[in-house]
């Protein structure tokens, strides 16, 4: 068998590979599937094709490559609000984390920010959280929906400070935003492509980025550590999957040809521009991420009583 898997490997690709995405066109996990195929066409010499497979809260895509065929050609695009997030929201999932995905490689990051409307009368992070501290349940935050990354991020954000807002669901980040542009809700964390331009025009307060570093685009926002709060971060990443049983040589061809392909300066310069971080790892630094957010997303949605309802 083992001899099989190298001569497998040896000829692999000889065919295009289809990169499945739970997540409809455009928004992170889309866009980093596409920062990705362009030039791991290129490096690994067989066409790499992009397939939107949206649904059922990413379980369609899911489910679909848990039972492919694990020959390498099948892969998953992940997304870390639905890998290590689903598993806590919903009873009976019809895939599993770990058993059914062999790590390839972590593709991308993206931080948040931490953003308040005007009206809220703090200028930095720490006195938001005093503000918020002395006014209990008065204040409110938006969220993309129930058990999304924003809601969920919130929740933890509560948890690690000790205060008290409302929860305020919204489908997407197009509607949530006019409402905490309006006033209506006070607080949104979410990534800086929905925040951003309105924290450069001044409609909007970035308190901080949730993230390591700060964000290009907003290079006056302070990081939470920066910002006296080094013990909250939130960033959502995307990896690349293929189905468990894939052959270890293959692999490594797919986590070597992807190392090669985000390396290239050109597809730095294209996530700058889509204020994506590239941020490579090998498929067992993936497969320890993947380890440890299970239990501590696990924590902070059975805590909150965060559902999908």
């Amino acid at each position: 068998m083992a001899m099989m898997n190298i001569v497998f490997a040896q000829s692999y690709p000889d065919r295009p590979i289809v990169l499945v995405v739970p997540n409809p066109p455009g928004g992170l996990v889309d866009t980093s599937a596409r920062l990705l195929s362009e030039p791991l066409t290129r490096v690994i010499g067989q066409p790499v094709v992009v397939d939107n497979k949206p649904g059922a809260s990413g379980n369609t895509a899911y489910q679909y490559v848990a039972k492919a065929k694990p020959d390498g050609y099948t892969l998953l695009i992940s997304y870390s609000g639905y890998h290590v997030g689903n598993p806590a929201l919903m009873d009976k999932l019809p895939w599993d984390p770990i058993k059914d995905y062999s790590p390839i490689a972590l593709l991308t990051v993206s931080t948040n920010v931490i953003a308040v409307h005007p009206s809220v009368p703090v200028n930095n992070l720490k006195e938001f959280i005093s503000y918020a501290k002395a006014n209990p349940g008065k204040l409110n935050y938006a969220s993309q929906g129930n058990g999304s990354v924003s809601h969920i991020g919130t929740e933890m954000f509560k948890q690690t400070t000790g205060v008290d807002m409302v929860h305020v669901p919204y489908k997407g980040s197009g509607p949530a935003i006019q409402d905490v542009l309006a006033g209506q809700v006070q607080v949104f964390i979410s990534t800086p492509p929905s925040l951003m331009q309105h924290i450069q025009s001044g409609k909007l307060k970035g308190l901080a980025v949730t993230g390591k570093n700060r964000h290009p685009g907003m290079p006056n926002v302070p990081t939470t550590a920066e910002a006296g709060l080094p013990s909250f971060q939130l960033e959502s990443w995307v990896g690349l999957f293929a189905p468990a049983g894939t052959p270890a040589p293959v692999v490594a061809k797919l986590t070597e040809s992807v190392k090669k392909s985000l390396a290239l300066p050109e597809v730095k310069e294209r996530a700058d521009a889509a204020g994506v971080e590239l941020r490579y790892q090998n498929p067992a630094a993936t497969e320890a991420l993947v380890k440890k957010e299970l239990p501590y997303w696990n924590k902070v949605i059975k805590s909150a009583n965060i559902t999908l309802d």
